[in-house]
């Protein structure tokens, strides 16, 4: 497509996760975004079916956050928290609270899902030095898991791609759980797979290969969505939490994509009812205005690493210029009303045999491998083409863009995630476009 801008310079900005010669050569620009749809350079609608990145949550153009937003930067565009402080922090880590399981209450913020998870696992190391156990410091994470692009969650992560250039600086003393897609066993499940839940008993072998006393914590999403809807078999969770808190290990669940609303509740961890001990979140925070993340400690933790702080001393050496940013928590403070207000996560639950029942009538369609779902989310793997994976989802992507929809492509699965007010009639418009772009590839 064109740019409709002939002085568009595109050289200068190195894009994240992009093919940089291949987009540049056809670049797709949007230059506006209201409700469910986003507006290209040249004034096409396109259906928004990803939320953005997962994370408009709330959809786009929402009044009221732009309202909190501007009245703040016109009050107060910057203030400190090292050492200082300002209401909105606080009132937003009180909201962000009242979305947490019980106990989850301790409120750090960051400024993306990368640093939230560098900053549990830091939390998780100071917490097991601060109750006498600081030889504690291995980590656990999972095969295909994304916990970010900061070292600490490239190292957690078990993505090939994301790991291989960087795999001479990653963190030492980590280990990797199975993940657990079996499509053999498991195509094309509605909702959680009945098969699986063992795989968690790999846990119970790492640690004792690597003896109990030298693991601080076990890192998941417990469900996996940048690596292609990965959904947890029943029991899984369950199994985890069972294995971690009899030996003393902290669980982290990474929901910078299931907090706030993805799977018809307030997290992931609500909607399977397993609690873990930290709770890493981003995106739909604050409807993804302004950069934010943040990480839910239980109480425990925090009281034990606050405690063992001297008298008057800082306690956890960590923290970001831009934690708890005014306009980020003004952001948030009006995103989380927003949620609450208008039942966006019941909606969600709502809609979700719909959006299942949509997902699903591709099977049979060409090329498709599976389909996988649960709550507003779905993957549909396609099969790959023969020396070339990734091309059909990319063509796929493409068609679908053409005709309006824009959907999210990893290799060849193509992953689904609207904001949570979609309706039927636009559910139905995702899909069958995908269907009719699925007969137009080869």
């Amino acid at each position: 497509m064109s740019t409709n801008q002939p002085n568009l310079d595109l050289s200068k900005f190195w894009m994240p996760f992009t093919a940089n010669r291949q987009f540049k050569a056809a670049p797709r620009l949007f230059k506006a975004a209201k409700g469910m749809f986003y507006t290209t350079v040249d004034d096409r609608q396109v259906l928004d079916a990803t939320a953005g990145l997962w994370c408009v949550n709330a959809g786009h153009g929402r009044e009221e956050i732009t309202k909190a937003v501007s009245e703040q930067l016109a009050t107060m565009d910057y203030a400190p928290t090292f050492q200082m402080g300002h209401p909105l922090a606080f009132e937003a880590a009180a909201k962000v609270a009242d979305f947490m399981p019980a106990g989850l209450d301790r409120i750090f913020f960051t400024n993306s899902g990368s640093e939230s998870v560098d900053t549990a696992l830091k939390m998780a190391l100071a917490y097991h030095r601060a109750r006498g156990e600081g030889q504690r410091t291995r980590f656990i994470g999972r095969e295909r898991g994304y916990h970010g692009v900061g070292f600490g969650g490239i190292s957690v992560g078990g993505i090939l791609a994301n790991r291989k250039t960087f795999s001479g600086n990653l963190m030492p003393h980590v280990d990797h759980l199975p993940h657990t897609l079996n499509i053999a066993e498991s195509a094309f499940t509605r909702g959680q797979p009945t098969t699986g839940a063992n795989l968690a008993d790999e846990l119970e072998r790492i640690v004792a290969l690597h003896d109990a006393s030298t693991i601080a914590a076990v890192i998941v999403e417990p469900l996996a969505g940048s690596t292609g809807v990965l959904v947890p078999p029943k029991g899984y969770l369950e199994r985890l939490r069972e294995i971690t808190s009899k030996h003393g290990i902290l669980l982290i669940f990474d929901e910078v994509i299931t907090a706030f609303g993805r799977l018809g509740a307030p997290t992931a961890s609500e909607y399977f009812h397993v609690t873990p001990d930290i709770i890493t979140m981003a995106k739909a925070i604050n409807n993804a205005t302004i950069p934010m993340g943040a990480v839910a400690a239980s109480r425990a933790i925090h009281d034990t690493v606050v405690n063992a702080g001297a008298e008057n001393a800082i306690e956890f050496f960590h923290g970001y210029t831009y934690t708890a940013h005014p306009a980020a928590a003004a952001a948030a403070v009006a995103t989380l009303d927003i949620y609450k207000r208008d039942k966006l996560f019941e909606r969600a639950a709502e809609l979700s045999g719909t959006f299942e029942d949509a997902a699903h009538e591709l099977k049979g369609s060409p090329h498709v491998k599976d389909v996988r779902n649960l709550g507003l989310v779905a993957g549909i793997e396609l099969e790959s083409r023969a020396g070339a994976m990734g091309a059909r989802g990319y063509e796929v992507f493409l068609k679908c863009f053409e005709a309006g929809v824009l959907v999210r492509y990893t290799g060849d699965i193509l992953a689904f995630s609207p904001p949570l007010i979609v309706d039927e009639k636009q559910i139905d418009q995702i899909f069958s476009t995908v269907r009719d772009a699925l007969r137009d590839v080869a």
